[in-house]
Parts: C-alpha cells; sequence; structure tokens
C-alpha cells in the first residue's frame, strides 16, 4: 500500500555521522573501541603521519605566498698591497663589516604555486581520509572479533553442557548393562560419543583464548580476562544502502583527493611552460668598525627583477606528458575503488 515503509528501509534516515557500532547496543563494546582509538600504535603512526602533512602544508605555503626576509651580517679581514697596483708603499691590513635585511619573493604569475599548494592540500586530505580508514577498519575488527569471541565462549558453554548430559547418560546405560537391561554395545557406542565430544573442547576453547588475546591486543591491552560485550542486535537491518552513506566512505574519498592532487600536479607542470618573474631587494651597511656599523657607515642597497622564459628544455614538455598520464591513472582509481565500494 501506498505510504508503507519497505522491508529494510526503515533505517535509512538515521544519523549518518553516528558511530555505526552504536547500533549494537552494548555499553561494553563502545568502551573497548574507545580505548582502542586511543591506544592503538597503528592509529598513533597514522596521526603523526596527518601532522607531518598538516605541517609540510604549512611550511610550504608559508613559503610560496608570503615574502622571504633574511638577516645577514658578515666580518672579513683583509691585507692589500699598494704595489700590486704599482704603487709605492707598504702593505695595508683592515676589518670590513657589513650587516643588511634581504627580500624576495616569486610572484605566481602562471598559477604554478597556487597549484602546488592545491595539491599538497589535497594529499594531507588523504591522510586524513587513511587515517579515518584505520580507524574504521579497527571498530570493525574489533567488532568481529569481539563476536567471534562471545559466539565461541557460547559454543564451549552449550558443548560441556552436552559432555555433562552424554555422561548422565553414559552412566545410566552403564547401570541398566549392569542389571541386564541393555546390550554392550549401546554402552560403546555412548562411551564413543562422549570421547568425541570431549575431543572437540579443548579445540574450542584454543579458539577462544586466541580470539581473547587478538581483541585485547586490538584494544591496546595484555592478553587478560576481559568482559564480553553484551550485543543487542538492532530490529531491522537495511537491506539497501543509499549512495550517499558510499560516498562518505574514506577510501571513496581519499582516491578523490589524490584525483585532484594528480589533477592540480598537472596544473604545475603547465605553468612551468609560461614565464616566471623573481623579485629580490636587499639593503644594509658596510663599515671598518662595528661601532660604525649602524652609524654614519656607508648604506648599501640592491633591488633585483628576474624573468626567466623557458626558450628549450626538452623535459617540461616530457614532465607535463607525465602529469597528465598520472592524471588519467588517478582517475581510473577513483573510478575502480567506487565500483567496488558499490559492489561490497
Amino acid at each position: 500500500a501506498q505510504g508503507e515503509a519497505q522491508p529494510g528501509t526503515a533505517d535509512m534516515d538515521m544519523d549518518m555521522a553516528a558511530p555505526w557500532w552504536r547500533r549494537f547496543g552494548s555499553p561494553p563494546l563502545d568502551a573497548l573501541i574507545a580505548q582502542a582509538l586511543a591506544a592503538s600504535p597503528t592509529l598513533a603512526a597514522a596521526e603523526a603521519t596527518l601532522r607531518q602533512a598538516q605541517e609540510m602544508e604549512a611550511a610550504q605555503t608559508g613559503a610560496t605566498q608570503r615574502p622571504r626576509v633574511d638577516a645577514n651580517a658578515g666580518s672579513q679581514r683583509q691585507r692589500i698591497s699598494p704595489s700590486a697596483q704599482g704603487l709605492p708603499g707598504e702593505g695595508r691590513s683592515f676589518g670590513q663589516y657589513s650587516a643588511s635585511i634581504g627580500v624576495r619573493y616569486t610572484l605566481d604569475l602562471a598559477g604554478g604555486n597556487r597549484r602546488a599548494l592545491e595539491a599538497l592540500s589535497a594529499r594531507t586530505g588523504y591522510r586524513r581520509y587513511q587515517l579515518e580508514g584505520a580507524r574504521l577498519n579497527l571498530a570493525a575488527s574489533i567488532v568481529g572479533t569481539a563476536i567471534t569471541q562471545a559466539r565461541l565462549a557460547a559454543q564451549l558453554e552449550a558443548l560441556q553442557a552436552i559432555v555433562q548430559m552424554q555422561e548422565a547418560q553414559l552412566h545410566l546405560s552403564g547401570e541398566r548393562l549392569r542389571l541386564g537391561q541393555a546390550a554392550h554395545s549401546e554402552v560403546l557406542t555412548l562411551q564413543a560419543q562422549v570421547d568425541q565430544t570431549r575431543a572437540s573442547v579443548p579445540l574450542l576453547r584454543q579458539q577462544h583464548q586466541q580470539s581473547r588475546h587478538l581483541l585485547a591486543t586490538l584494544t591496546g591491552q595484555a592478553p587478560v580476562a576481559q568482559v564480553l560485550p553484551d550485543f543487542t542486535l538492532p530490529d531491522e537491518q537495511p537491506l539497501i544502502v543509499p549512495s550517499e552513506w558510499v560516498r562518505l566512505r574514506p577510501d571513496i574519498q581519499g582516491a578523490q583527493a589524490l584525483l585532484h592532487a594528480a589533477h592540480a600536479d598537472y596544473g604545475v607542470a603547465v605553468a612551468r611552460l609560461y614565464p616566471q618573474v623573481n623579485l629580490s631587494a636587499s639593503l644594509g651597511s658596510q663599515a671598518l668598525t662595528t661601532g660604525a656599523l649602524f652609524g654614519g657607515s656607508a648604506a648599501v642597497w640592491s633591488l633585483i627583477g628576474q624573468l626567466t622564459q623557458p626558450l628549450f628544455n626538452p623535459a617540461l614538455p616530457a614532465e607535463k606528458r607525465a602529469a597528465l598520464a598520472a592524471l588519467d591513472a588517478a582517475a581510473a582509481n577513483y573510478q575502480g575503488v567506487v565500483l567496488d565500494a558499490l559492489r561490497s
């Protein structure tokens, strides 16, 4: 009927930003995942890599968008001989001191610096999505391992109960055999069943121990006894995943960031074919003593503007073609990641 909710679509309007594992309704599981997100060495390494990328981006931004100012100071000791110039007299030694401030800046006429910063920012975003993906993978591993541990614990408990029931049945059959009410083959059959069931207990106990150790390792702690999470599965499971959810996957967003970076790299390669303008200026003073360096000394300054236009550089067209090939590869990789995400 019109207006009825379709099966598996009742949960489509839930908050996509909320952690998915909260839907299990298990505070112990939430605590395990929170502990893992705070103590995982893998996440710590990914966070450090992200900070490195952010600082590299900040450094490159400052180096390209703002002028560079340097302070220089120097001293030298010289000896000149008048005879080297055909003059009479003895040689003379003196010291010379200098101090100056220099400013350098590169005009971004072709937009190469801007596109380079754009590529660096996209790669920083890729690191951020890698970190988010690592967090989701860790949470998924913890949930899967915790469910496995709970399943093995329930199976072990059920198997031990079965062993007790079979042992009780074997005891009754033994009494019936003693009283002449059962055949010897019946007792042997029950004994074989008990032995077979008992043989399954150690293997199941070992699997449960391994899952417990794995869960402890994932949460960043020693493999000690843990409280099994109390799972409550959602009443309704979505049968269709909306495309908005797929777009939020870190692998898709990371591939999109790499595609953006490749596009910006191609812009940088194109910008190298156009003129480059560099400006520099310096102002300072020179004196024979340090006391006179900032008072009554000779002022020196310079102002330089340099225009560079590549005329013949076979490497630049090849670099442009290489950047275009890298862009095509990034686009194909993005398409493959999206298709894999839709498939899964």
